[in-house]
């Protein structure tokens, strides 16, 4: 797990292009503190850098950017490759000769075996550049859950690439900030991809892989991933099998590593279930990290201890309070990269877990996806009746609804961005227009812009997974998950999104994969008397903090007078009287000094 930057720029000279990959590297040292590498073809105007994390193989062998003995192919690789001891055996069955231990060298011979057909093969979350020297050839690839970033900007005939928006502006690639970015943070609480805070800096979509031609200077963007149409699994008992034989081979083989790496365990169905599976192949060397409050509405303690008295390893658990929240939050939001209301979690159990000396942890995101763990899965049948009524309808009485139903107003628009903002979206178009000063009109024009492909539009659990997975998950948990781990050098694993593991699930006939009586009743009783009641029997409470209260004690969150226009402030003074849910107060505090 590592950082990587990257430069081709045949109007640069080699010196700055030495030069401005440094100075991506430095900006990204928090997320490879271990070792830095640099890679230069000055003929070909190409600079690779790496900061790296060592998980597999900690000696010098694993020194990137890499190349191949004959140096047919050089890489800087961030991520894990979990079943890379495989293809290493086919590999060598095939006559390959290997000089390290490390996944990174797998995928440079399975590469110069397979060419770009290998990259279908590699399970694991990785986002990684590959210089093909003998065709003149650069790849950016990325894994197809989309757990790995990496952001690539594409003027003046040259291309650059990072693992985080911030290495661009460091380096002076790019600087000048993309003008909407302000209403899509607004109207989704993050920026949704492919787009960043930065003009024409953009993400690259996950199973896809960017090929660009030194020689030309041009590049096209590609699907590598195909999910093969295969018979639907109908049979409950059939299912319960499958899905517990393939979680527990995700778990154990995202459990390989070289350093330390334990579990995070809040105490809901998903991280009990990985804690417990873990603790089967790790025994005394499996640590756990776990969070805990004084505000026992959101203290989750005593369910991590009935996980707790299960085990045999290591458990460290950290109680955070409002003075942690106070004296670190400047920190946060720096380690944010990108603006997001969510992540204060994820920053404070990577704090801790780094703290206490993993490089790796498991974590449970994709369960509720996969499984219907959300409210979302139950309203969206609403949206079905809704989507009835005539779009031109919510135009007209936009301004006459009362603010718990101005989202409404999404729906004036018929694309499917519009149906998740309705279930998750924060402000409405009228009021995102409110506080930036800018036209109603011109904020929906932003949001559902046409290039978009389109999604589902069956309005059941199939439709509202798509929508958790494709949006929610995918442009918010996963990206601030790892943002925030890799600012403080650890490791997010997520044994759920294994394409193995996930293959299976989306075979599962709807009516017994979304059983919700209990919720995510197909995973649980797939482990039968595994997960103790305690754990399952119980209202849902997901991985929260009390930043209800925390913010509004926060005397700048709080503080109406720190907010630029009337709109601004009069949501802050209903937040302060807790009339308005603390992630909208976070988004407004967020934009102040960018509008």
């Amino acid at each position: 797990m590592c950082r990587i930057a990257g430069i081709i720029d045949k109007s640069l000279p080699p010196a700055e292009i030495h030069q401005k990959v440094k100075a991506m590297c430095q900006v990204l040292q928090h997320g490879g503190p271990d070792d830095e590498g640099l890679f230069f073809d000055e003929r070909n105007h190409i600079g690779f850098g790496h900061r790296r994390l060592s998980i597999i193989d900690l000696s010098s062998n694993g020194h990137q950017p890499m190349a191949d003995a004959g140096q047919k192919a050089w890489i800087t690789f961030n991520g894990e490759l979990y079943n890379y001891q495989e293809l290493k055996t086919e590999l060598l069955a095939l006559g390959a000769q290997f000089k390290s231990a490390t996944d990174t060298e797998v995928i440079l011979l399975s590469y110069l075996q397979w060419g770009t057909a290998a990259f279908p093969k590699f399970r694991g979350m990785f986002a990684f550049a590959l210089y093909d020297t003998a065709n003149h050839l650069v790849y950016l690839v990325r894994d197809s859950p989309g757990i790995k970033p990496i952001y690539y900007y594409t003027q003046h005939g040259a291309l650059s690439f990072a693992s985080e928006i911030r290495a661009f502006t460091a380096a002076g690639i790019v600087t000048e900030k993309d003008p909407h970015w302000p209403v899509r943070f607004l109207a989704f609480g993050h920026i949704p991809e492919p787009y960043t805070t930065l003009k024409n800096v953009f993400s690259l979509p996950k199973g896809h892989f960017l090929r660009w031609d030194i020689t030309s200077s041009a590049y096209t963007v590609n699907s590598y991933y195909e999910t093969l149409a295969q018979e639907q699994i109908t049979d409950v008992n059939e299912a319960r099998l499958l899905i517990k034989d393939a979680l527990i081979k995700s778990v154990n083989r995202q459990l390989m590593a070289d350093a330390t790496i334990g579990v995070f365990l809040s105490g809901g169905i998903d991280s009990s279930l990985l804690t417990l599976l873990a603790n089967f192949k790790k025994e005394q060397q499996l640590k756990t990290v776990s969070i805990y409050f004084n505000e026992q509405n959101y203290n989750e303690q005593n369910y991590q201890r009935v996980i707790l008295n299960k085990l045999q390893g290591q458990s460290f658990s950290h109680l955070v309070q409002q003075h942690d929240f106070d004296t670190f939050l400047p920190q946060i939001i720096a380690a944010m990269d990108m603006p997001t209301t969510d992540g204060i979690n994820s920053w404070f159990i990577s704090k801790y877990a780094h703290e206490d000396g993993l490089k790796a942890v498991l974590s449970g995101i994709g369960a509720d996806e996969l499984f219907g763990g959300y409210p979302s899965f139950r309203r969206i049948k609403y949206l079905r009746y809704l989507r009835k009524i005539n779009p031109l309808l919510f135009s007209v009485i936009a301004g006459f609804l009362p603010n718990q139903y101005k989202k409404l107003t999404f729906l004036a628009n018929d694309h499917y961005l519009a149906d998740y903002l309705l279930l998750r979206g924060f402000f409405s178009p009228l009021e995102i227009a409110k506080f930036l000063d800018a036209d109603s009109k011109q904020v929906m024009e932003i949001l559902f812009d046409t290039s978009h492909a389109s999604g589902p539009s069956s309005y059941n659990e199939e439709h509202a997974s798509w929508l958790e997975t494709n949006l929610y998950m995918q442009n918010q948990l996963l990206r601030d998950t790892d943002v925030m781990s890799m600012n403080h050098g650890l490791e997010v694993r997520v044994p759920f999104l294994d394409e193995d593991f996930t293959s299976i699930v989306n075979r599962i006939a709807p009516s017994i994969r979304f059983d919700s009586n209990p919720p995510k009743k197909l995973l649980i009783d797939s482990f039968g008397d595994l997960l103790p009641p305690q754990i399952w029997d119980r209202p849902k409470m997901g991985f929260s903090f009390p930043l209800q209260q925390w913010m509004a004690a926060h005397p700048e969150i709080s503080n109406s007078e720190f907010y630029k226009g009337q709109a601004a402030q009069a949501v802050i003074k209903k937040f302060k009287h807790q009339g308005i849910h603390w992630s909208k107060a976070f988004a407004l505090y967020q934009i102040q000094g960018h509008v």
